[in-house]
Parts: C-alpha cells; sequence; structure tokens
C-alpha cells in the first residue's frame, strides 16, 4: 500500500500530515469533499505526523520568500530529512500543493511527488482545520500570525523596487492610453453635437483639440465678424484658415441653437481641452520618469515604446530578464498562438512596430530589423535595471547602432563592430564619472585633515591636564605656596622626568614621520571607498562587454 504524506506551509510553521486509507479516498472524490467540511470525518481521514514552527518572524518571511520563488529552503529540508520516511519497504509519496515547489523537492529527495487530486481536496480541509489538528494553536493565533507574515511579505515585495520606480511608468502610459481614447471619444461627440449648428467647421478644421477650442471659442456662429478674425488666427495658426472659418459662418446651413444648449457645449469643450492639456503634461512627466528609470531604453526606442515594453512585461526587472526573442514579439502574443494553432507565420515584431525604425525599413527588411531592435532593447534594459548610475550613453550609442544598420541594408556600408562602439561608450562614462571621484578624494581629504587636526587638539588637552595634576600633587604634600619660578622650574623637571620614565628607549609618539605615516594610512583608508562604486559600475559594464563579445 502506498503511503501518502502531505506537506503543508503555514504561516505558524510546516506541518507533515499522514492519511490514512489513500486509494479508497482517491476511487470517492465527492465524498472527500463532503468529509472535508467536518472536523470529526477529516480527523479521521489524516493525523498529524510532525510540526515545525518557525522560530521568529524574520524565519517564516524567508521561507515563504523560499517557496514562493520554488527554492527548498534549509529549514523545509532538515523538516522532511527527520520526518519523512524516506527508505522502508512502503513506497513513501508526498503531496505538495504547488507544483513549483513540488519539482524542487522531487529533484532535491528524489521522492513521488502528487499536487493535484486527493491532495487539492485535503489542502483545502487543512486550512479550514489547521488550528484545530495541532495541539497548543488556537484560531486567533494562527489568524494573527497569518496577518503578521502577510503584511511583512507584500512590504518586502514593495520595498524590493524602492529605487526603480517603475510602477509609476506602469500607471502613466496605461492612464495615457486610457486619456488618448477618451479624448477621442469626446471629440467625437463635440462634432456632432456642434455640427449640427456649424456643420461646415468640420471640413476646415479636421484636428479634434483645436476643433474643441474653437467651438468653445466661436459659440454662436452668427456673432463672428471681422473684430474676431485675430482671436481665431491665435487658435488655428493660419490666417488663411480663419478667413475660410468667417467665411462659412455667413453662408453656414446649420440650424439656430438656443443658448441654453450652446453653454452645455461650450462646457463639454470646455472639459475635452482641459483634458488635452492633462494629456500634454502626462507626457511630460512621462518623459522625465523615463529618463531617471531605464534612459537607454527612451535614448534608444523612444519613451512612449519604452514605456509600452515596461508595462506589459510587469516591471523593468522582467523586461531585462526577457530574452531577444520575446522582446520581438512582446505584445502579439495573441497572433502567435494563433499562428502556431493554424501551422501559419508567427509575427514578426510587437510592441516594437510602433518605433520608427521599422517603418523606414523596406518591406523585405522589416523581419531583420525588427529582431536586431529587439536584442538592442534587450541590452539597453538590462544595463538601466542593473546599473547603479542611471546614464544615456549607452542607450544613444544602441540607437547609432540601428542607424548604421538600416544605412547597411538600403546601402551596404559595413556597420561598425559592437565592440568598439561599446568601448567607446565605456570611455564616455568613465569620463563623466571621473569628476565625480575626484570630487570624493576632495572630500576625504578634507576629512583627513579635520580628523588630525581634532587628534592634536585631544592630545593637547590630555597633555595639560597631565601637568595640572603633577602641579597639585606635590603642592598637596609640602602644604606651601611656590614661588611662579619654581613653579615653572617644578614644572619642567617633571615633566621631563615623566617622558624619560614612560619612554625607555621606546620611538616618540608625535615624530614627523609617524604623522606621515598615519595621514598615508588614513587616505589609504578612505580611497578604496570612494573607489569602490565607480569599479563596481565598470565590472557591470565590462560584464554586459564580455556578454555581447
Amino acid at each position: 500500500m502506498v503511503l501518502l504524506h502531505v506537506l503543508f506551509e503555514h504561516a505558524a510553521g510546516y506541518a507533515l500530515f499522514a492519511v490514512k486509507e489513500v486509494e479508497e479516498i482517491g476511487m470517492l472524490l465527492p465524498q472527500v469533499e463532503e468529509s472535508v467540511l467536518s472536523i470529526g470525518k477529516f480527523n479521521g481521514m489524516v493525523s498529524l505526523a510532525a510540526f515545525f514552527p518557525f522560530k521568529s518572524a524574520q524565519g517564516a518571511l524567508e521561507n515563504m520568500n523560499a517557496i514562493s520563488e520554488g527554492v527548498v529552503h534549509a529549514d523545509l529540508k532538515l523538516f522532511l530529512e527527520t520526518n519523512l520516511p524516506l527508505s522502508g519497504k512502503k513506497k513513501a509519496v508526498l503531496g505538495v500543493s504547488d507544483a513549483k515547489i513540488g519539482a524542487a523537492l522531487q529533484e532535491e529527495f528524489s521522492v513521488s511527488i502528487q499536487t493535484g487530486g486527493v491532495v487539492a481536496e485535503i489542502g483545502r480541509g487543512l486550512r479550514l482545520h489547521f488550528h484545530s489538528l495541532v495541539k497548543g494553536l488556537t484560531a486567533q493565533a494562527a489568524s494573527k500570525a497569518q496577518l503578521g507574515l502577510g503584511h511583512s511579505y507584500s512590504r518586502a515585495k514593495v520595498k524590493f523596487n524602492v529605487n526603480r520606480v517603475d510602477n509609476m511608468i506602469i500607471q502613466s502610459i496605461a492612464l495615457l492610453d486610457q486619456l488618448d481614447k477618451d479624448i477621442n471619444t469626446f471629440s467625437m461627440r463635440v462634432r456632432e453635437w456642434y455640427g449640427y449648428h456649424f456643420p461646415e467647421l468640420i471640413k476646415v478644421v479636421p484636428d479634434n483639440s483645436m476643433y474643441c477650442r474653437l467651438a468653445q471659442l466661436i459659440g454662436n456662429r452668427k456673432e463672428l465678424s471681422e473684430e474676431s478674425l485675430e482671436s481665431l488666427e491665435e487658435v488655428v495658426m493660419d490666417s488663411a484658415k480663419a478667413q475660410a472659418i468667417l467665411d462659412a459662418s455667413r453662408s453656414s446651413m446649420g440650424m439656430d441653437i438656443s443658448p441654453i444648449d450652446l453653454i452645455n457645449i461650450e462646457r463639454f469643450s470646455d472639459r475635452v481641452v482641459s483634458l488635452a492639456a492633462y494629456r500634454l503634461e502626462l507626457q511630460e512627466y512621462l518623459r522625465s520618469k523615463m529618463s531617471q528609470v531605464a534612459p537607454n531604453l527612451a535614448a534608444l526606442i523612444g519613451e512612449v515604446v519604452g514605456a509600452r515594453l515596461i508595462s506589459h512585461a510587469g516591471s523593468l526587472t522582467n523586461l531585462a530578464k526577457y530574452p531577444a526573442s520575446t522582446v520581438q514579439i512582446l505584445g502579439a502574443e495573441k497572433a502567435l498562438f494563433r499562428a502556431l494553432k493554424t501551422r501559419g507565420n508567427t509575427p514578426k515584431y510587437g510592441l516594437i512596430f510602433h518605433s520608427t525604425f521599422i517603418g523606414r525599413a523596406a518591406a523585405k527588411n522589416k523581419g531583420r530589423i525588427s529582431r536586431y531592435l529587439a536584442n538592442k532593447c534587450t541590452i539597453a534594459s538590462r544595463i538601466d535595471c542593473f546599473s547603479e548610475v542611471p546614464t544615456s550613453v549607452f542607450g544613444d550609442k544602441l540607437r547609432g547602432q540601428v542607424e548604421e544598420r538600416l544605412s547597411f541594408y538600403e546601402t551596404g556600408d559595413v556597420p561598425r563592430k559592437n565592440v568598439d562602439v561599446m568601448k567607446e561608450a565605456l570611455k564616455e562614462v568613465s569620463s563623466k564619472i571621473q569628476p565625480q571621484v575626484t570630487a570624493c578624494e576632495r572630500l576625504g581629504g578634507t576629512l583627513n585633515r579635520t580628523s588630525t587636526v581634532l587628534k592634536k587638539k585631544k592630545k593637547k588637552q590630555a597633555a595639560e591636564e597631565m601637568e595640572v595634576q603633577v602641579e597639585e600633587a606635590p603642592a598637596a604634600e609640602n602644604g606651601a605656596e611656590d614661588t611662579p619660578g619654581k613653579k615653572k622650574k617644578k614644572r619642567k623637571a617633571e615633566v621631563q622626568a615623566e617622558a624619560a620614565a614612560a619612554d625607555n628607549g621606546v620611538e616618540e609618539t608625535d615624530t614627523p614621520a609617524k604623522k606621515k605615516k598615519k595621514r598615508k594610512t588614513e587616505t589609504m583608508d578612505v580611497e578604496p571607498m570612494m573607489w569602490s562604486k565607480t569599479e563596481s559600475l565598470f565590472f557591470v559594464y565590462s560584464l554586459f562587454l564580455f556578454l555581447l563579445i
């Protein structure tokens, strides 16, 4: 008979349950679903084999992160090695609720893992009656542990992305797309509404935002005159168009409109105009955010397309993990699966089609340039994700490479090698970082000087205190005051005697050579700290260069 043990992960700890009569339960799944709800029946089906409580909230969070990533934690490994019967005549089967952690456990222990069917129903019952099956655990304590672990897990996930605020980019591009749809819909409504009164204006002014501004400005077409020609020119930025609007208003075939209807049209036009102005502000905000978070990707493919790639991937880190083949068709998943199902041609590009490079390429070269552009986008996103100092140098160089590849397809001019371009980019980055390093060195020098001055002051104060103590001791013994001349002589003699007794052939502490050595050691302590950031940055860039080669 096969033994089934079910692993249950709770906020309080790991629990291993032994399931009785596995074969009968496997045949009667509907009965299992009904018996799970009552604790009496469910207690006869399972029994607690072992329980491993977490020692602290930090340990619980570490185990939770490991389980969510599909990694076997050291605590879980020790718990299963101790309590799971791996050897014996009867073959042990471990039931796990998550297939990802099940695959990791199968590699670690080489036992048969079961995830679906009975295990899912038993896991449902364990979640419902866990506090009753474990002695000493109440329902209130279990809910508190779950709440605390849930808060700490969510907080850790939010803090994971604290420096790369790509969430703002995702929300901004989603709002920008929604605003485009809304402004288009509202503008068509204004056209239809105001077109009853002035239908000729649509042919003269086809632009939506300009039409709304003119509808707000003109109002009743019968009130237009030569005096309003200047204000019309300010909106349309063309004197001929302004004159055409004035002429069309005089010979218009539109119906008359009441003042209350005109007020409503003007109000709605005002809302549409304000939405269009806000869209421009939001686009500027998105441009500034992309220059901070992903400057190389924005320089290569543009702010809007780069933001759409980040939004579709979920985050900049996810986009950096994607291979170039995935980035190439990102956004065309539906067409890809339809092509795979019908055995047709797979799509050549997804969201990167909106870039200017693919539109400029010839029809036969669109697939090539999309593949090349996806490769460069992957490199740019990885540099943006893993570099400490944001810079757009690599994005500009990669954009130049795509331009050279376009000209190569058109004229046949051989482009530069990727290694040479990356070396040039590294030189530019190092030249930009070098002034910052020199400023840090100057700051380190001033810190060293101030520390040496403070040390000298402390030594001087200590010497003065010793002199005062030496003066007071003989004065208290003799009981009589000495003259100032005698005091000075006595002070000098005592200081010399103390120095001779303390030294006894040992080197003096305040020699110039020793001071120089101290200064050197202090500067040596500061320099590695100042150079560590630049060295780490160069290491990242050289690693990218090595991968590209």
